[in-house]
């Protein structure tokens, strides 16, 4: 009965997963209890499927426990031990449905603690030491426990597999490198292994290599994420501040403008006020003295009319009314007209200054930008609506089919004065601006067209090379007549199929300004690399007698 008793004693207060007494026992939700090492190695292993679960009940859980050691189970396990109660003996580690089983053991087997390369056998802790006692067993391979040892042997020769064919890249046994494998090139697995382990480290280096550059990438993009919230928060502050100073000041000029009306309506109500008070004064005076005659006309005595006479026919001096002018309803009307012209203008400001403000927004890319397309059907996936704008267009230029084509003539277009127009260079720049990817091709008639893109604020009046297309640092221009690039007044010879169409490629967020030569193939004639700070505008120059016309592409 007593052995009875130990018996269940050592099973009640054993971890069922080391089968020994249990170590700073844990009890987990569904109340059995283990070591706490054990628990967590079992749950490290189901980390992956994030689902925990009783190696007894198999009760599971979504998320992991926070274990906290059971004291009171703890004192009563060591308790125990100091009445005598040890670990369950080995005998009781039998093996399970997931354990590998000694090779070796008849009847229950017990749990393999590990399995021989060399022997291709599995041994429990009483079997192996022979492989520690016995010298003739030192050279042998100890692994842990493993259930493929089946595996290495040759099914064909049922020998250990210990030869590589590197020819047909499998593992052989000795007879089958004299057999169907005679010739090939085979050496012995351990300096197969030997070769591959020092390819493995290589790849190891490099994986950690990569790991350690995109870690690098991770914080650079953290920081990049960090500046990008922080500038935008900025910008949305700053955006505010403007947008309410200019509704202050629109409200402010509202307020001026209502004073000055009200200011003028004052003076001009008390001008006129006064004028009709001196009016009324002059007819009362007027309609008193018209009685006072009416009555010297009715006095029969001859010798009193003539004396009263002189002095009650002189009348006061009249007052001025030729100066008065009446406007109906045309007071302030003037002043309404010219409100509205103002409000007509900022409208126009802010339509065209809108669309710069989105385009900058939209352009924004923290991350890099794509490639340059290789095919023009990769191109046209960017392509641009372009037309030309008739308010840059030099005299000499002749705009048709809907601002998209310009023709040099000799007589001089009469278009109306502009800020905006090239005044001596036979140019005209786009309606749109560009930013961000654009795509878009010319195709000239005639001696040749210059393709260019400027600022908005390249200088338009006069004949200095600021105007110019590609004298400056505001615009860059292929020439297609004398197959050159210009930039700031240097010019870069070009190399390439000429052709009647050229396409222009533009990245502005990258910097990226191409020109192609376009016909059956897309044929790279000059590349630009550098760094825009402002929208561009598809740009043309025009020699005598050309016709140019922006395609339109589908």
């Amino acid at each position: 009965m007593a052995q009875k008793g130990d018996q269940l004693d050592r099973e009640t207060f054993s971890c069922s997963i080391c089968l020994d007494l249990l170590k700073d026992p844990v009890t987990i939700p569904c109340g059995h209890s283990y070591c706490m090492s054990c628990i967590k190695g079992f749950w490290d292993e189901e980390d992956q499927r994030k689902i925990y679960s009783c190696p007894q009940c198999r009760q599971t859980i979504t998320q992991r426990p926070v274990l906290g050691k059971n004291t009171m189970l703890a004192a009563l396990v060591e308790q125990l031990k100091k009445t005598g109660l040890q670990a369950a003996p080995t005998d009781h580690c039998y093996a399970g449905p997931e354990d590998v089983a000694c090779d070796v053991c008849t009847g229950r087997k017990l749990k393999a603690l590990k399995s021989c390369l060399v022997c291709l056998a599995s041994y429990c802790e009483k079997h192996l030491q022979f492989h520690y006692e016995s010298p003739r067993f030192k050279k042998h391979k100890l692994v842990n426990p493993s259930e493929k040892l089946q595996e290495n042997i040759c099914s064909r020769h049922d020998e250990v597999m210990k030869m590589f064919c590197r020819t047909d890249q499998q593992s052989i046994c000795y007879l089958c490198s004299v057999d169907e494998h005679k010739g090939h090139d085979t050496v012995s697995a351990a300096a197969e292994r030997t070769e591959r382990q020092r390819e493995l480290e290589v790849s190891r280096q490099n994986i950690q290599q990569r790991i350690q550059d995109r870690e690098k990438d991770v914080k650079l993009l953290q920081q990049e994420l960090k500046a990008v919230n922080r500038s935008a928060d900025k910008a949305v502050e700053n955006s505010e501040k403007i947008f309410i100073e200019l509704i202050r000041l629109i409200q402010k000029r509202s307020s001026d403008v209502k004073q000055q009306i009200r200011s003028q309506q004052e003076t001009e109500v008390s001008r006129v006020k006064e004028l009709q008070e001196k009016l009324e004064q002059e007819i009362t005076e007027l309609k008193r003295k018209d009685a006072e005659l009416k009555q010297l006309s009715h006095t029969e005595d001859h010798n009193q009319f003539l004396h009263n006479y002189p002095s009650l026919s002189q009348l006061s001096a009249s007052t001025d009314s030729s100066s008065i002018n009446i406007r109906p309803l045309r007071y302030f009307e003037d002043v309404t007209a010219a409100v509205s012209e103002l409000r007509d203008q900022l409208q126009d400001i802010l339509r065209e200054k809108w669309t710069n403000i989105s385009l900058t927004v939209t352009e924004v890319d923290v991350l890099l930008s794509e490639a340059e397309p290789k095919t023009r059907a990769g191109f046209l996936k960017y392509s641009r609506e372009i037309t030309l704008d008739p308010n840059t267009a030099n005299t000499c230029l002749l705009l048709s089919e809907g601002n998209r084509k310009a023709t040099y003539m000799r007589q001089q277009q009469s278009y109306s004065r502009h800020p905006d127009r090239f005044t001596n260079w036979s140019q005209v720049l786009s309606r749109e601006s560009l930013t961000g990817r654009c795509y878009w091709e010319v195709d000239s008639r005639g001696g040749g067209v210059c393709v260019a893109v400027a600022y908005k604020n390249i200088s338009r009046a006069g004949t200095s090379k600021e105007c110019g297309f590609g004298f400056n640092n505001k615009s860059w221009m292929l020439d297609c007549n004398s197959y050159t690039f210009w930039f700031n007044n240097i010019q870069t010879p070009v190399s390439g199929r000429r052709s009647s169409r050229v396409g222009v490629y533009l990245d502005h967020t990258a910097g990226i300004l191409s020109f192609y030569s376009v016909s059956e193939t897309m044929t790279l004639l000059h590349r630009v690399q550098t760094t825009f700070t402002q929208p561009l505008y598809a740009g043309l120059y025009l020699y005598y007698g050309d016709t140019v016309e922006l395609c339109k592409l589908k």
